[in-house]
């Protein structure tokens, strides 16, 4: 208990002290498992908080226009089909989130998108992984990452939808990694009397949180991991083209992206960063990068990402001891305090993400390969609208799946 005490004398959190001469038994056991598993080195970071997600030098990056692919994909394809029936592929699925935005207090990818019979957002996903499959004749290794919130509900439910027909034996699940909530002053905050407040690392934290659950032994052939949102039902996910193109291109990453519909269109952009692959944010452009051509008349940053990456599983361990950047949000949120909950009326704490669209940049060269909108970006990020149910809805039966 002395060590407790201390490590939270050295960090400036002396306030809980009276915690641990008052929780008992599995509470107290609870509370200083908690403690023990903060990474003490963002304790700075908390007392200091700054946004340290600034860029350098930003200019434009070339890559694989869809012409360009489809010129080349007799040679991409059999460098990507080897690779996957070789092992060398791993899809890793981060389905960390809730479907709050939709209404839905449960797993994102456990909602219904079907109109006249059940069709579930993992359903399709993970249709869109069994095609591959099918065609290489193998079967992926499939990581699902899941949060403290739905991991649970997640395992049940595809296991209750038998996995959707995938093999479970090639099937993974390991929770993100939580960080501690603080106040305005660097303060650990309690969610109830016995539980620190946490929040998800964000989906920079991916490979942390894999790398730390080992589950990666299981499939000691992988060399490649290819990443993907949980919210994008049409994407291809282990493309063959996509992988033997990022292969033959001997970058360490490769980036499926679509072409900007439009100079403004709040999408993260491919760019050079003081001659390194990086991505951008919409709101981090200048209007004079937004609208800037090129020689032929098309947007210069135009690359726009879709959450659909190819990382080197070496340059990844590589990178492994290097901190991206951490993103600083504040939120309100309730707090126990004195016996009580209390419910602020504005934002009262920081909240600490990464992001991985920074870890790009760690990998050092990217290539943006580019697909077509209509046949693999229907983001569902809201119920009606723009990115929403009923767009993505509208994608799927213009692409033949029934609803």
């Amino acid at each position: 208990m002395k060590n407790i005490k201390d490590i939270l004398l050295k960090h400036d959190q002396a306030h809980l002290l009276p915690l641990l001469d008052a929780l008992q038994g599995d509470e107290l056991a609870s509370f200083v498992q908690q403690v023990e598993q903060i990474d003490w080195d963002a304790a700075e970071l908390w007392k200091h908080p700054e946004d340290l997600s600034g860029k350098g030098r930003i200019q434009p990056i070339s890559g694989l226009t869809r012409e360009v692919i489809e010129q080349n994909q007799q040679q991409y394809i059999p460098v990507g089909v080897e690779a996957i029936k070789s092992g060398k592929i791993g899809a890793v699925l981060l389905a960390g989130g809730q479907g709050t935005r939709l209404g839905f207090d449960a797993p994102k990818g456990a909602y219904d998108i079907g109109e006249t019979h059940p069709v579930y957002i993992f359903e399709r996903l993970i249709a869109n992984l069994t095609e591959v499959c099918r065609q290489c004749e193998c079967w992926v290794p499939l990581f699902v990452m899941t949060s403290d919130i739905n991991d649970a509900y997640t395992r049940s439910f595809l296991a209750q939808n038998n996995y959707f027909g995938y093999p479970s034996s090639h099937i993974r699940f390991f929770k993100q990694d939580m960080v501690p909530v603080v106040d305005f002053e660097g303060k650990l905050v309690l969610e109830s009397a016995a539980k620190l407040a946490f929040s998800p690392n964000g989906n920079g934290g991916w490979y942390s949180s894999l790398a730390r659950s080992g589950l990666l032994k299981d499939f000691p052939q992988i060399e490649w991991l290819n990443v993907f949102a949980v919210d994008n039902v049409l994407q291809r996910i282990a493309d063959p083209v996509f992988v033997g193109a990022t292969i033959l291109s001997g970058a360490n990453c490769g980036a499926k992206v679509v072409r900007k519909c439009q100079p403004y269109e709040k999408v993260g952009v491919l760019c050079l960063e003081d001659g390194i692959s990086s991505v951008i944010e919409y709101y981090e452009m200048t209007d004079e990068m937004a609208n800037l051509r090129d020689g032929d008349g098309n947007l210069a940053y135009s690359f726009g990402v879709i959450l659909n990456y190819l990382f080197n599983l070496k340059k990844l361990n590589e990178t492994a001891g290097k901190h991206i950047p951490i993103h600083v949000v504040k939120k309100k949120v309730s707090i126990y305090s004195n016996g009580e909950i209390i419910k602020p009326e504005k934002e009262n704490v920081y909240k600490f993400e990464t992001l991985i669209l920074d870890m790009v940049r760690l990998m050092e060269t990217c290539l943006p390969f580019e697909v077509l909108r209509e046949r693999e970006f229907a983001p569902i990020k809201n119920k009606t609208g723009v990115d929403s149910v009923e767009s993505a809805r509208e994608l799927l039966r213009l692409n033949g799946v029934a609803l």
